[in-house]
C-alpha cells in the first residue's frame, strides 16, 4: 500500500504543475457556473419552477465524459515516452501498484474538483425554501464519484497501450462513448444480446438510480466491476512490457 500511496501523491502533485489540468478545472467550473446562473435566471424570470441540483448533475456527467480523457492521457503514456516506465519497472513496485497508484492520483484530482462544485448545492440550499434534499445530492455525487472512477480506470488502461498522448485521448474517448451509447442499440436488439448491451451502458446505471437519489447494489457492483476490470487490463498491459 505504501508504494500505491507514494505514486498517487506524486501524480496528484504533478496535476498542479500542469497547465492542462488547470485549463480542465477552469473549463468545468466555468461551464457549470454558466449553467447554474442560467437556471437561476430562468427560474426567477418565469417563476414556473424551482431550480434543483439535477440541472447541475446532468451536465457534470457529460462534461466529465469529455474532460477525463484529457486528464488521463498522460498517466502512463508520458512514462513510456520519457522512458521512466522502464526505470519504474526495475524498482520493487508491482505492476498493479503502479496502475492503481496512477488511478488513485487522478481520482484525488477529480475529488478536488467535485468538492469545489459543492458550492452549488450549498447556494441552492440557502436560496430555495425550505432547502433542498441533501440526501439525494449526496447520492448523486456518490454516483458521480463511481462514474469518474470508471472513466479514469478506462483512461489508465488506454494510457498503458500507447506512448502518444493524442492516441490515448481518442482511444479513451472512443471506449467511453461505446459504453455511453451501447444501451441504445441494445433496446432495439432485444433478447439476451440486447439485455447484455443495456447492462453494459453507463447511463443506465447512473441516471436510473444515483441521479434519482437511489442506491442499488447492482449499480454499485457494475461500477466497481468496471473499475476493477479496466485496472486489471492496465496492469496486464504494463506487465506484458516486461517480456518485450
Amino acid at each position: 500500500m505504501r508504494n500505491i500511496w507514494v505514486i498517487a501523491k506524486r501524480e496528484f502533485k504533478l496535476y498542479f504543475i500542469s497547465p492542462i489540468a488547470y485549463a480542465v478545472m477552469f473549463l468545468i467550473l466555468f461551464v457549470l457556473g454558466l449553467i447554474f446562473y442560467s437556471s437561476f435566471y430562468f427560474a426567477a424570470s418565469t417563476q414556473q419552477y424551482v431550480p434543483s441540483m439535477k440541472e447541475i448533475l446532468s451536465p457534470m456527467v457529460t462534461i466529465f465524459l469529455f474532460t477525463t480523457p484529457a486528464i488521463t492521457m498522460r498517466l502512463l503514456a508520458d512514462e513510456q515516452k520519457t522512458g521512466t516506465l522502464e526505470v519504474l519497472m526495475t524498482k520493487p513496485i508491482r505492476d498493479w501498484e503502479l496502475v492503481l497508484g496512477k488511478w488513485l492520483g487522478a481520482m484525488l484530482f477529480f475529488i478536488v474538483i467535485l468538492l469545489l462544485t459543492w458550492i452549488y448545492p450549498l447556494i441552492l440550499n440557502i436560496v430555495v425554501k425550505p432547502g433542498i434534499e441533501m440526501g439525494s445530492v449526496i447520492t448523486g455525487y456518490l454516483g458521480l464519484l463511481l462514474l469518474i472512477g470508471s472513466f479514469i480506470a478506462i483512461g489508465v488502461f488506454a494510457s498503458s497501450l500507447f506512448s502518444n498522448q493524442i492516441a490515448v485521448f481518442f482511444t479513451t474517448l472512443g471506449i467511453l462513448l461505446i459504453f455511453w451509447l451501447i444501451d441504445y442499440p441494445g433496446q432495439a436488439f432485444g433478447g439476451v444480446a440486447g439485455s447484455v448491451m443495456q447492462y453494459l451502458g453507463l447511463t443506465q446505471h447512473y441516471f436510473n438510480s444515483f441521479y434519482a437519489g437511489v442506491i442499488e447494489i447492482k449499480d454499485l457492483v457494475y461500477f466497481l466491476s468496471l473499475i476493477t476490470f479496466a485496472l486489471f487490463l492496465g496492469s496486464a498491459s504494463v506487465e506484458s512490457r516486461r517480456w518485450r
